[in-house]
């Protein structure tokens, strides 16, 4: 993906309103099966117990999959997806860096990699994309 491609994208996701827009994500990276997506960690982030709540972070995890894999130039859905979590998630923001692992024909397979702002992996995320086309 070229520096515009990736400007592109950005400005695209920053016009339009959704959970992406919503959940502060925001594209730093995004190439031919790999992307990195930071997100900001705000009250509405957070469980009861003052922790990014594991739904944000699946979110994130499935977003920067989703951007990877859209890189590859196709349509994609989430076809299935699973998170480990290894630590709780606090300070300001998250970071996730999505890696192709397998690409077939109509299912491409990711793994995402969640961080918190000290660089400790927080979760880990596979995702499998189906193409639509």
């Amino acid at each position: 993906m070229t520096d515009e491609m990736l400007k592109q994208l950005q400005e695209t996701l920053e016009k339009t309103n959704g959970f992406i827009k919503a959940n502060n994500f925001k594209v730093m990276e995004a190439k031919d099966g790999y992307s990195v997506v930071e997100a900001k960690i705000t009250d509405t982030s957070l469980n009861p117990m003052g922790i990014a709540h594991g739904g944000f972070i699946f979110g994130l995890a499935d977003t920067t999959g989703g951007v990877a894999a859209r890189m590859k130039g196709r349509n994609i859905v989430t076809l299935d997806a699973s998170i480990n979590y290894l630590k709780p998630a606090k300070g300001s923001k998250l970071k996730a860096v999505a890696n192709i692992e397998k690409d077939g024909k109509t299912v491409t397979f990711y793994t995402i990699d969640i961080y918190d702002e000290e660089e400790n992996r927080v979760a880990i995320a596979h995702m499998n994309y189906f193409y639509l086309d």
